[in-house]
């Protein structure tokens, strides 16, 4: 997983399949289908296409003045993770939004967290490397970028 690069890439040079995930995701997110498959319907992919690139495809914004960015992370519930990981993301001059944590559950707990990359002093990827080296940091995974 350390391999992982993001890129923003035109859609125009992409198979239409890449947009139709992004449609999917969309018409899930505001509900506009009841579940996967009448979403898929709508847009005329199968439900395994949607599975294959949905975790790999993500949509960017135009035009927003800031670029956010929402993680999952699983931390071990020990004293200090968080206030680390905080503070790591201060000294990238990361502007946190959200923080969601939930209880720990077998020593490990499930941490969301949104926030402004815009003035940051390292880009994404070097980020999600530098949070998974983090005493603690069990698991980094990117779920949106706007």
């Amino acid at each position: 997983m350390a391999d992982k690069k993001y890129l923003i890439i035109d859609t125009e040079i992409l198979p239409e399949v890449y947009e139709k995930v992004l449609e999917v995701k969309e018409i899930l997110r505001t509900g506009r289908a009841k579940g996967i498959t009448e979403a898929v319907q709508m847009t005329g992919i199968s439900r395994s296409t949607f599975y294959k690139y949905k975790d790999f495809i993500f949509a960017s914004s135009e035009g927003t003045k800031g670029q956010k960015v929402t993680i999952t992370l699983l931390l071990s519930h020990a004293p200090g993770v968080l206030s680390n990981l905080l503070n790591k993301l201060a000294f990238w001059n990361v502007n946190i939004l959200t923080i969601n944590q939930d209880i720990p559950i077998n020593n490990i707990a499930n941490v969301s967290i949104t926030f402004d990359i815009s003035e940051a002093k390292t880009g994404i990827d070097d980020l999600m490397e530098g949070l998974r080296g983090i005493k603690g940091v069990v698991k980094v995974e990117l779920i949106a970028m706007e």
